[in-house]
């Protein structure tokens, strides 16, 4: 009979415990996985692979001294035409504390702590935002020191790993086929 009693209060306890641990996770911890956060996800690997392998790819091909247009330049302005017409935001921002153009100091915190994070080793850093009423995910992943001839106008970033980063904005309530 003791052994029962026993074995009745540890199993109790075990079952208490239990329900103890799960009330100090938050919502988001237990909740499903949301689609959109997934969908937007991929979506940001998926632009940053096409971004940055175009970049090299022109930077290679077609920058060869200064007098030449560079790659930054003339991605910044398809960074400006997909926010135009609707489909993300991408900004380019500095790592190092002297950029070239005061408009790619980090401006808000997302892209503070993103750059901060982008320094320390990762790949990869988000966040979630409700602003307005709408989410949108904010995603950000390290600019390397791709080349040399980045060099010729960023003398900065010699011996440099991590350079910037490109900072993502994407809506989460609107599938891209609909925009």
């Amino acid at each position: 009979m003791r052994a029962r009693i026993v074995a009745g209060v540890c199993c109790r306890s075990a079952v208490f415990g239990f329900a103890i641990l799960m009330a100090s996770f938050s919502p988001a911890e237990t909740a499903k996985p949301n689609p959109e956060i997934a969908r937007a996800r991929r979506e940001v690997h998926m632009l940053d692979d096409v971004y940055k392998s175009a970049i090299v790819l022109i930077t290679q091909h077609y920058v060869d001294g200064t007098e030449d247009l560079p790659a930054g330049k003339a991605f910044k302005a398809l960074f400006k035409a997909m926010k135009d017409k609707g489909w993300h935001e991408v900004r380019l921002l500095d790592a190092l504390g002297e950029p070239l153009n005061a408009e790619d100091k980090p401006r808000d915190d997302f892209e503070r702590k993103a750059v901060k994070e982008m320094l320390a080793g990762k790949n990869y850093y988000e966040e979630v935002e409700t602003k307005n009423g709408k989410q949108y995910l904010h995603a950000a992943t390290p600019v390397p020191m791709a080349m040399d001839k980045c060099i010729m106008c960023h003398d900065n970033f010699k011996g440099k790993k991590v350079v910037g980063a490109l900072a993502y904005t994407l809506p989460l309530d609107v599938p891209p086929a609909s925009r």
